[in-house]
């Protein structure tokens, strides 16, 4: 039989976080937010506004679309940038084996995090995308 053992420092951010969404949920509660009622489109605001505010964009489906995209793009810049980085450090770690070691679980998790960027780029695109297409029908 074994026995689970938790750190204390996981426990700590456990705590952190519950005390954070506790506090978050206590703020929600007392300033009233309704989130369910909330307008978020006012009387002023018309379709040539929007489009003109979004860069042409007049939907919100594309919209969201473009704003996720230009975040995974984001992403995956910052990821090759770490994977010239890893090769940097491991080509002049001069066989220092900590920097050597440094470089391949940079170069490891910058690749798990391309790998994930391009997996969350195909879904996003795929969902967005597809939503509100498909043609409904009850017989």
């Amino acid at each position: 039989m074994t026995s689970l053992t938790i750190s204390r420092s996981t426990i700590k951010q456990v705590s952190i976080f519950i005390g954070l969404l506790a506090i978050a949920l206590l703020a929600y509660n007392y300033f009233g937010l309704d989130l369910a009622h909330a307008q978020l489109i006012s009387g002023e605001d018309s379709p040539e506004n929007i489009t003109s505010a979004t860069g042409g964009e007049g939907s919100f489906r594309t919209l969201a679309r473009t704003i996720v995209n230009f975040f995974l793009y984001f992403l995956g810049f910052l990821a090759t940038v770490m994977i010239i980085y890893g090769g940097i450090l491991y080509v002049t770690s001069a066989g220092n084996d900590e920097n050597v070691q440094k470089a391949k679980k940079i170069l490891m998790y910058a690749i798990v995090g391309i790998i994930v960027i391009l997996l969350s780029f195909a879904i996003v695109n795929t969902v967005i995308g597809g939503a509100g297409t498909g043609d409904i029908s009850s017989t």
